[in-house]
Order: C-alpha cells, then structure tokens, then sequence
C-alpha cells in the first residue's frame, strides 16, 4: 500500500479544493474507460464518447499518448499537475502544455513500466496533451461546470461537517477506496506498493470530482493533492438533472419530487445545492424542504453563513426502509 506520513499540523492546515482541471482530466478518465459506474456516467458517456473517439481516431499521436499516460498503476505526472486553491482551468492546462518534452517522455515511461512506442519519440506531447483537455473542457465539462461545481460545493459541505461530528479519520477513511488513516500519523492513499513519503509541512489538498474515480500527486515536497470522487448519492445526479431515481414505495408516500430531496440529504446541503442537483425550480425545493422540517425527516443548521440541511434519524429509517440504503452518513 502507499502511504504517507503526516504530522498534525499538516493535517490540521489541510482543506479541499475545487479544481476545474480535475474535473475535466477526471472525465477524461471516464471517457478512456468507456465504462460509466452508475446511470448519470453512462448517460454522459452515450452523449460525449463518438466524439472523443472520432478525435482520437484522426489524431493517433495524442490517442498513444492517453493510452500509454493513463496507465492502470501509474498517471503520467505532467498530466496531473497538483491543483491549486482558485485556480482556473486555463491556468492549470497552461503548466500541462507548459511541461518540458523531456519530462513529458521521462513520465510517459513511467506510467508505462517501458520504453517509449517510437510515436511518442517527439517535441509536441505537452501540447498536444494540453489541446485534448482544452476539448474535453469545452465539449463536456464547461457548459456543465456551474452545475457541477454546485454539487461539489454539497460533497465539500459533507466532509466539513463530518470533521466536526467525527474528525479527520473518519474522513480519511471515506474519501476513495484504498484510502484510511492507519494511526501514528500515516495516511494510506491507496493500494499500491509505493513507498512511503514524508509530507509533514507541505500544504495538502483534498479535491472532489464528480466521476468515480480518483489520484493522488505532488510537486516536489511542497504540495500534495487527493483527488476523491464526490458523495456517492451526488456523483450519481451529475450526469443528468433528473438525478437518480427513488424508490416507489418512498415516491408513493411522500411524493416523487420531494422523496428525491429526502434521499439527497443524508449528505447535509443548502436549498441552492439542492436546486442544482435536482433541477428542481427553488420555489419547489423550499416547499419540498417545509414539508419534510415539519414532518421531522430533515433538520436544518449554519456551517459559516450557510443554511445545511440533512435527514433526522427518522428520516434515515424512512429512506432504508423504501429500499434507497444509507446514502452519504
């Protein structure tokens, strides 16, 4: 497994981060897969892969270069630069293309575990590689992105308070598959056989994405990034506005619309988030959330100036007893 050591302070310093850029190399991921892991991805999947692969198919240099970068132990580094607090898709796809050839070869040899094919014997990976996020960017995440952001802003919300109710640990242990805190400041960050890293001082970023799937990486000693897929329940709703589906029984007893609420909130969320999840109108959302208070299956509280609200206990035997399982708590 790897793991790295880090000291309290570094962990106390720690926050999350929102980063255009993961999102969109995060959906390059899911578009090199092919394979969505719920009905949102692979509905986005059927609208936006002909195209990524009709482009690949008329530039076989940069197809080579996502096959050989993504590898299945290893990302090539120059293509997942550390993500910075505020930083703009622009700004982060500048130091993609702003890599020197060597590196680039140096790294692609790495995901790789071999020598380089011949076809990437070249000058031009950077840009390349850079010229293919800029068209996921624009193709498939941009005119979604303030709709995703939303629900990252939700999933950033979740953990926050769960550090409150339950400390980093739990966090830590929540974040991605392969991901706990082992004790004695040693942070597992997957399940490779990595050698460990000392990370105490450096700044330390969490960063959610909302396909399945996630990374770590680092600058040097100085920086150090956990890429994590969004709460469960929020990265299913990303890939449609409709969300995910509820099930009958709970439809049939309190509505469909406002079932998709209560179902939601095992993850605590404001009525703006709500909105952008569901695609309900806010109007709808603020009646769903009166009924639900007045009914004890939600509560409401502050995080800062935000008005959160979450499902009561009651409102947790509800949504199991219908059959939609424990979503986010």
């Amino acid at each position: 497994m790897g793991w790295w050591q880090v000291d309290a302070d570094t962990l106390a310093r720690s926050r999350f981060v929102l980063s255009p850029f993961a999102e969109t190399f995060a959906s390059l991921k899911l578009l090199h897969a092919g394979v969505g892991a719920h009905p949102g991805e692979r509905d986005w999947l059927r609208a936006h892969l002909p195209g990524y692969r009709a482009l690949l198919a008329a530039d076989p240099v940069t197809a080579l270069i996502v096959r050989s970068g993504l590898g299945p132990e290893w990302i090539a580094d120059f293509l997942t630069p550390t993500p910075l607090d505020g930083e703009s898709f622009e700004d982060g796809v500048a130091r993609v293309g702003s890599a020197s050839p060597e590196a680039a070869r140096a790294h692609l040899a790495m995901s790789l575990g071999g020598p380089l094919p011949a076809g990437l014997d070249r000058d031009d990976l950077p840009r390349r590689a850079a010229g293919l996020l800029r068209y996921v960017w624009e193709e498939t995440v941009r005119p979604d992105w303030e709709r995703r952001r939303r629900i990252l802003e939700a999933d950033v919300v979740a953990r926050t308070v769960q550090v409150s109710r339950s400390g980093w640990a739990a966090v830590l242990d929540s974040l991605r598959p392969g991901t706990r805190w082992l004790g004695e400041s040693r942070f597992q960050v997957n399940r490779q056989e990595y050698p460990p890293r000392e990370i105490s001082g450096a700044e330390l970023v969490f960063v959610p994405v909302t396909p399945r799937t996630g990374w770590v990486s680092w600058e040097e000693r100085e920086r150090y990034a956990v890429v994590y897929p969004c709460t469960g329940v929020l990265a299913e709703s990303s890939g449609r506005l409709g969300g995910r589906g509820v099930p009958s029984g709970l439809g049939a007893l309190v509505g469909g619309a406002r079932a998709g609420v209560l179902v939601l909130l095992g993850a605590p969320m404001s009525t703006s988030q709500l909105v952008a999840v569901t695609g309900q109108g806010l109007g709808s959302v603020g009646r769903h959330l009166r009924v639900l208070l007045d009914a004890g299956l939600v509560e409401r509280g502050r995080a800062g100036r935000a008005v959160l609200y979450v499902r009561t206990a009651a409102g947790d035997v509800l949504v199991e007893a219908a059959g939609a399982g424990s979503v986010g708590r």
